[in-house]
C-alpha cells in the first residue's frame, strides 16, 4: 500500500475566470477515460459544473473533486472556481492538496485572479506547473504569456514545449524534451507523433538549449552533466524539472487548446512526472496537547484526516476530507480532534463530482466523501481516538458585502433560518446575524455575485420566497493616533470570590491588523495574566467606537498592572483587558476603512475615455493603463461600494463590448459618507 502511494496525484486546477480550467478537466476526464463524451461548459453538459447555477451562469461556482487513472497512476483533481468571489473555494481546496496546474489564458497571460489563486498556492507551498491554453486564438502568445509570469507572478518559467502553428492553424506542440512533435488531427481523439518539422528544427534546438541552460543554473546534476557534455540528456532534464517543480524553483510550462482537445495528454504526462505524490510532499504537521507533531504519509500509521468542505446533498450530509495518514474504514469511530467528540464513518465515496463511488476504505493520500458525520465541519480534524492530533483548518476571509434578507411570508421565516445555518456550514466565508437595532436578518459574503448565487440557491433548493435588501459593505474602523498610560482597574465583589484586576495600556497605530505586546517588569502581572489581557483585547476588536464595526490597523502594549493574592484571576484579567482597550478606543483618534477593490477593465479604443471618466466618478484610482490590439486594459484601486452594479454601466458605455474583472486590495480611509449606486 505504501509503495502505491507513489502513484498518487492530488492536484487542483487554479486560473482566472474563463481561462479554461473546467474544460481542461473534461478533457482529462474524456482521455482517461473516466467519461465517454466530452462535456462543453456552454452546452452544460460537464461533469464538474453540475448545479443549476453553474450551467446557467456558465461559470464554475463550487470545487469539484473528481478521479480517474493515467499511465498507472490514481489521479484526484479538484475543479476550483476562478472568480474572485470563490476564492475561499480555492483556499479549502489548496490546502489539501499536493500540487496543482495553473491555468493561463493565451491572449491575456497573466489576469488578477491568477494573481491571486498563485500567492495563495504560494501561501500553502503547492508545487505548480503552468499551461498556457487557447492558443488557437486570435491574439494568442505563448512567449508573451511566459514574460507576464516572469514579471507578474516572479517564476522562473521553464518552457518545454514550442507551438506549431499559430492562432487557427495551431495543430500540435514540438517537445524539447525529445525532440519530437505532437500533432492533433482535426476529428480525432488520439495523438500523433512525428519528426520535429523542418521549418521548426533550428527554433526548437535553440529553445532546447535555453532551456538546458536555465536548468543547469538551478540544478547541481544537470549542471555537472551540462558541464561534461555541453549538453543534458532528456532523462536528467526530466529529472531536473521534476526537483525544481518540487522545490518552487522552476515552473514547467506546457502550451495547448483544450477546447480543441490539443495538449492535454502531454499536460498529463506533466503531471505524473514533475507534481509530487503524497511521499515527496512533508509530513503534515498538527498538535498534540500543545505540542507540534508530525504524521507521515502512512496507511499503516494513526488516522489523520481534514475535512475542507462539507455539503448537503440528496444521499445526506457529504463531508469531503484528506487522509493524511492512516487507513479509515467503513463504520470506525473516529475522534473529531478539536471538538473532542467521536463520530461514526458511515460510508466512504470515491467522488466523481456529483456521482459517487462506494468504497471500504480510504488510504493516506486519498480524497474522499463520508456520509455519517453529524457536527464535524469544514476544517475539523478526523484522527484515531488513541492518537488525537489536531491540523490546522483553512484560512477563512472575512467577509466584505452584506445584505439584509427575509421571507416574504411570515411562516417561512423559521425555514429561511435553518437553510441559512446549512449554507453557513457548507460555506465558511458566509456570515449570518441579526442587527440589534432593526432586528433583521443579516446576511454577509465576499462579493455581489457571491450574495446573488447564495440568495438563489434560498430560491431553489430551499424553495423559500425571499425579499433582499441593497448590498452594503462591511467597514472597519482603525486609530490614527493613539493613547499612552491608560490605567483601568476591574473590582468586582459580590459575595464569594472577587474579581481583580490592574491593567496599563499604550495603544498605538500599527500595519498589521492586531499586536499585542507585554513590557511589564518584575513579575508585577503574571504570563497566564498577559496572556488573558491579550484575549480580552481581541474581545475589544468586534466592535470599535464609532460605529460598532470590527478594529483593526492597532498595537496594544501592556506596560503595567496589578494584582490581588486572592481575587486576581484569568477571568478577570480578559474581562479587565476587553473593558480597557474599549475605553482607550474612545479616546483615540479614529478613522472608518472601507474595502476597496483592484478593478481591471478591457475595452475598446474609443470607449476608453469615458470608461477613465467613470471609474473617476466612482473614486477609482487609475494605476496602469496599457494598449492592446485595439482594446485598451485599465487598472484601477475602486472602493467595492463604487462597484455595485458597474456591469450594467459597463456594458451601456460599451456598447456590450467592454469586461472587467476585480480582486480585493485590502482597505482604504472612507470618506464621512460613503456614497452608494
Amino acid at each position: 500500500m505504501r509503495t502505491n502511494l507513489h502513484n498518487h496525484r492530488n492536484f487542483g486546477i487554479l486560473a482566472h475566470v474563463d481561462a479554461g480550467k473546467t474544460t481542461i478537466t473534461e478533457r482529462i476526464l474524456y482521455i482517461t477515460g473516466a467519461t465517454h463524451k466530452r462535456g462543453e461548459v456552454h452546452n452544460g453538459t460537464t461533469v464538474t459544473d453540475f448545479d443549476s447555477q453553474e450551467r446557467d451562469r456558465g461559470i464554475t461556482i463550487f470545487a469539484a473533486a473528481v478521479s480517474c487513472a493515467w499511465d498507472g497512476h490514481r489521479i484526484n483533481l479538484i475543479d476550483t472556481p476562478g472568480h474572485v468571489d470563490f476564492s475561499d473555494e480555492v483556499e479549502r481546496s489548496l490546502r489539501v492538496l499536493d500540487g496543482a496546474v495553473a491555468v493561463f489564458d493565451g491572449v491575456a497571460g497573466v489576469e488578477p485572479q491568477s494573481e491571486s489563486v498563485w500567492r495563495r498556492a504560494d501561501r500553502y507551498g503547492v508545487p505548480r506547473i503552468a499551461f498556457v491554453n487557447k492558443l488557437d486564438r486570435v491574439g494568442a502568445d505563448l512567449d508573451a504569456a511566459v514574460e507576464s509570469i516572469r514579471e507578474r507572478l516572479h517564476g522562473t518559467p521553464l518552457v518545454v514545449q514550442l507551438p506549431i502553428g499559430r492562432e487557427n492553424a495551431f495543430v500540435g506542440v514540438v517537445d524539447l524534451l525529445r525532440m519530437r512533435s505532437l500533432v492533433w488531427a482535426d476529428g480525432r481523439d488520439t495523438v500523433e507523433e512525428r519528426p520535429v518539422p523542418d521549418e521548426l528544427r533550428e527554433e526548437a534546438r535553440r529553445r532546447r538549449r535555453a532551456l538546458e541552460e536555465a536548468v543547469a543554473e538551478r540544478h547541481p546534476l544537470a549542471l555537472e552533466e551540462f558541464c561534461a557534455e555541453s549538453t543534458i540528456s532528456a532523462r536528467t532534464l526530466s529529472t531536473a524539472l521534476r526537483d525544481l517543480t518540487r522545490t518552487g524553483d522552476g515552473v514547467v510550462v506546457l502550451c495547448g487548446s483544450a477546447y480543441r482537445n490539443r495538449g492535454i495528454e502531454p499536460l498529463l504526462d506533466a503531471v505524473v512526472s514533475y507534481l509530487p505524490s503524497p511521499l515527496d510532499v512533508p509530513a503534515v504537521r498538527g498538535t498534540q496537547d500543545g505540542e507540534a507533531q508530525e504524521r507521515a504519509a502512512d496507511p499503516a500509521a494513526p488516522l489523520a484526516a481534514l475535512v475542507f468542505k462539507v455539503s448537503a446533498t440528496a444521499t445526506g450530509r457529504l463531508a469531503y476530507l484528506r487522509v493524511y495518514s492512516g487507513t479509515m474504514h467503513k463504520g470506525d469511530t473516529v475522534l473529531d480532534a478539536g471538538a473532542g467528540r467521536t463520530e461514526r464513518i458511515g460510508r466512504i465515496l470515491r467522488v466523481q463530482a456529483d456521482r459517487h463511488t462506494e468504497v471500504d476504505r480510504a488510504v493516506a493520500g486519498d480524497i474522499v466523501a463520508v456520509i455519517g458525520l453529524k457536527a464535524a465541519g469544514t476544517g475539523a480534524t478526523l484522527c484515531a481516538p488513541a492518537a488525537p492530533l489536531v491540523l490546522e483548518p483553512p484560512t477563512v476571509t472575512d467577509p466584505v458585502v452584506s445584505v439584509a434578507i427575509e421571507a416574504r411570508r411570515s411562516s417561512g421565516t423559521d425555514r429561511l433560518a435553518a437553510a441559512l445555518a446549512r449554507l453557513v456550514e457548507e460555506d465558511p466565508s458566509l456570515a449570518v446575524r441579526t442587527d440589534p437595532e432593526t432586528g433583521q436578518t443579516v446576511l454577509s459574503g465576499m462579493g455581489e455575485l457571491h450574495l446573488e448565487v447564495v440568495v438563489e440557491k434560498i430560491r431553489r433548493v430551499h424553495g423559500l420566497d425571499v425579499s433582499v435588501g441593497r448590498p452594503q459593505v462591511a467597514l472597519r474602523e482603525t486609530v490614527v493616533s493613539g493613547v499612552s498610560g491608560l490605567l483601568y482597574r476591574h473590582v468586582k465583589q459580590d459575595g464569594g470570590a472577587g474579581q481583580f484586576a490592574h491593567v496599563v495600556l499604550d495603544v498605538d497605530p500599527s500595519e498589521a491588523d492586531f499586536a499585542f505586546r507585554s513590557t511589564v517588569v518584575g513579575g508585577r502581572v503574571p504570563r497566564e495574566y498577559v496572556r488573558a489581557v491579550e484575549a480580552g483585547c481581541r474581545d475589544a476588536l468586534a466592535e470599535g467606537p464609532l460605529g460598532g464595526h470590527p478594529v483593526t490597523g492597532l498595537r496594544v502594549t501592556l506596560t503595567d498592572g496589578a494584582t490581588h493574592s486572592k481575587d486576581s484571576s484569568e477571568p478577570a484579567f480578559r474581562t479587565a483587558g476587553r473593558l480597557a482597550l474599549r475605553e482607550a478606543l474612545r479616546a483615540c483618534d479614529m478613522a472608518l476603512l472601507e474595502p476597496v477593490v483592484e478593478v481591471t477593465v478591457t475595452v475598446p479604443d474609443d470607449a476608453a475615455g469615458g470608461v477613465l471618466g467613470d471609474l473617476a466618478a466612482r473614486r477609482g484610482r487609475i494605476s496602469d493603463t496599457t494598449a492592446r490590439a485595439g482594446t485598451v486594459v485599465i487598472t484601477a484601486v475602486v472602493p467595492l461600494a463604487e462597484v455595485f452594479g458597474y456591469a450594467t454601466r459597463l456594458r451601456s458605455r460599451t456598447q456590450g463590448r467592454g469586461t472587467f474583472t476585480t480582486r480585493p486590495a485590502g482597505y482604504a480611509p472612507a470618506p464621512t459618507a460613503t456614497p452608494s449606486r
